[in-house]
């Protein structure tokens, strides 16, 4: 009988909060977002390079309010807005709304629909969330730390009404220790965010206040999962793994809070379950493990360690954490012919796969379920592609996770930012000349100090964040011109900070003789108009084919594509429809193009795009994912023509 009653309970509690939240708005959605389960939202555990057997997931409904922002300053006191938005006094004491204005769906955005409020914040708003938890018994003794995936942009954080820190970054994880706040039964957190979008100078990717053209709807707040994580009193805080190819080891940096007597790391790697090599280091020495015939990774074979690493004091392990690495080598080398090529563990791999902005119908920055998340990695590998390139959009952890275990090479973008301002209250691209087809001798976008400190702050955290995922094969510090500045600079720095990956330095942008990378842009049809024979050189977008399909539009008006040009070199007009047939045949044409260009230099291409997004009619597949274009063994069959082009 109570069994009947607790599920009665447990059922009623499930049904009210499905009473609570529905979906916002009528725009179209997946197929996924029916699935979602509010008591049970992006249940998989978040952080897969460093796993522990215990945690627990914060995701679900949430109070949350929405209430005017007169805080609009960094830690430092310095404006984070223009001038033209400053306020009169900064900062401002900030309180806790007395009321809130219903449930928000956590790690959706509040302007998304799966969010379940659908609501534009902008500038000169604050959004507040707010829920309670208990923290299990079996906890007790332990620390608990508060993990956030991805908050945009700026989060304030209080426990039990305790601030427990702040985060600027709507990229990466940060935590606190909330361990001192906590107390038995029910414990209160309360986030704070703002998130200037446009107005600002911080990285922001395709997020604007006025969504038109390539430029998308604003994502603010949480929208990756909150989660709760017991550790030991000393535990291991972080894991940056670096595969050496020509050594044949592994170097594994453990990063732990241990004081004195807590001083030894250990590195086991396991092929499957078997053990295949182990090694100790002292703390605060780099772990090398070495490991005989590795197994690779690579697009044909994406190759998996698993590993284990723990921390001990007199030989008994204090922490432990799961991990996973891949022994792969990312470099530049000359053909035969002499000619920049990208490689692949020391051969020669021609890169191409689809520029893909990671947006949602439903969730905006957020996949519906993990299930989606990965549907696009396999679609593209299903397509015949090697590569995505990650355009100006930084993924959840399990992204790249399902990356490493597919076999798909990444060309990671930083998110572009500060490259508008407001003159005369008015909005306008502040931007140097676009130099093309030559390199760049025109005077350089000259950032605020406060804007630099931000591009690298975010930038290097980017870096670490995902520095030990196998499938990260390129950086691209800058797309096209957006925000581009001290470019020299920012290239040598990050190619010595990470020496293991290749660096674009600008894509499409304008161009510098630095880094390993010469990166064109044209539309829609591939070609070579400008090339150095000193580096690799790649075609970084074309295409971008234009095709609707009525059903599957995010908007009835305003959508458009790239169409062919006509004989008298105006173009096409984009049309409501246009048969699979014809534009495969456009989309054939561009990929027999780019092949017969890989004799004259270029060494890998990015055809734009995934998938549709809002009003751009571009994609292979549709926006909410339920129709492929084009027949998929056709469009596999011209993908790889353009991979083994290089093997001729």
């Amino acid at each position: 009988m109570k069994k009947v009653i607790a599920v009665s309970v447990a059922l009623f509690a499930a049904l009210h909060c499905f009473a609570d939240w529905k979906p916002a708005g009528d725009k179209i959605r997946t197929e996924w977002a029916s699935k979602i389960n509010v008591n049970n939202v992006l249940p998989e555990y978040p952080r897969p390079l460093m796993e522990r057997a215990d945690w627990l997931n914060l995701n679900g409904l949430w109070d949350y309010a929405i209430g005017p922002a007169e805080d609009k300053c960094d830690s430092s006191g310095n404006s984070l807005v223009s001038e033209a938005y400053k306020p009169d006094i900064v900062p401002a004491s900030c309180q806790k709304p007395e009321k809130f204005d219903g449930k928000i769906l956590v790690p959706f955005c509040v302007e998304s629909s799966l969010s379940g409020v659908g609501k534009m914040v902008g500038k000169d708003n604050a959004l507040w969330y707010s829920r309670t938890f208990t923290v299990p018994e079996s906890w007790s003794g332990k620390k608990v730390l508060l993990h956030f995936g991805g908050v945009d942009w700026k989060a304030d954080v209080w426990v039990n009404g305790i601030k427990v820190g702040s985060h600027t970054g709507g990229y990466t994880p940060f935590s606190f220790d909330i361990t001192p706040t906590l107390k038995s039964g029910d414990n209160t957190v309360d986030v704070r965010v703002w998130d200037p979008t446009d107005n600002s100078y911080q990285p922001r990717g395709k997020q604007v206040e006025n969504p038109r053209g390539i430029w998308y709807t604003p994502v603010t707040g949480i929208w990756q999962t909150v989660w709760l994580e017991p550790v030991s009193n000393v535990y291991i805080s972080n894991l940056k793994t670096t595969p050496n190819l020509d050594e044949k080891n592994f170097k594994v940096e453990v990063s732990a809070n241990c004081p004195i007597g807590y001083d030894t790391a250990e590195v086991k790697i396991f092929d499957g379950d078997k053990l295949v090599s182990s090694a100790k280091a002292l703390a605060g020495q780099p772990v090398e493990v070495s490991v005989k015939n590795p197994k690779l990774w690579s697009p044909d074979s994406p190759n998996l360690y698993n590993m284990e690493v723990s921390i001990l004091k007199d030989g008994k392990v204090v922490d432990s954490v799961k991990s996973y690495t891949a022994m792969r080598k990312f470099s530049v080398a000359k053909d035969k012919d002499g000619i920049m090529r990208l490689a692949l563990n020391n051969e020669p791999i021609y890169q191409f796969g689809p520029l893909d902005q990671g947006w949602w119908p439903d969730g905006l920055y957020t996949a519906p379920t993990d299930e989606a998340l990965r549907f696009d990695v396999q679609k593209t590998k299903d397509f015949g592609f090697n590569m995505i390139r990650k355009h100006i959009k930084v993924e959840p952890a399990r992204w790249y996770l399902h990356c490493d275990q597919l076999g798909i090479i990444v060309w990671q973008d930083m998110p572009s930012g500060d490259y508008e301002t407001v003159v005369n209250g008015k909005r306008q691209m502040s931007l140097p000349e676009w130099v093309r087809f030559k390199y760049f001798d025109k005077s350089e976008y000259i950032r605020s100090p406060e804007s630099e400190a931000c591009y690298r702050k975010e930038w290097k955290e980017i870096m670490d964040y995902l520095h030990s995922y196998p499938c990260i094969g390129v950086w691209v510090p800058f797309n096209e011109r957006w925000g581009q500045f001290k470019t020299p600079e920012i290239v040598a720095w990050t190619k010595k900070y990470d020496p293991s990956r290749i660096v674009n330095p600008a894509s499409g942008g304008n161009h510098y003789p630095c880094g390993d990378i010469l990166d064109m842009h044209h539309y829609p049809h591939p070609e070579i108009l400008f090339i150095d024979a000193g580096r690799v050189n790649v075609l970084g977008e074309y295409g971008g084919i234009g095709m609707a399909i009525k059903g599957h539009l995010w908007s009835e008006k305003g959508n458009w594509g790239y169409m062919p040009k006509k004989k008298d070199g105006t173009r096409e007009k984009s049309k409501v429809e246009r048969s699979s047939d014809d534009v495969f045949a456009q989309y054939a044409k561009y990929t027999d193009m780019l092949a017969n260009l890989t004799s004259k230099g270029y060494s890998g291409a990015v055809y734009t795009q995934t998938t549709d997004v809002e009003i751009e009619i571009n994609g292979l597949m549709t926006y909410d994912r339920k129709v492929v274009k084009f027949d998929e063994k056709k469009l596999r069959e011209a993908n790889q023509k353009v991979i083994n082009s290089l093997k001729k």
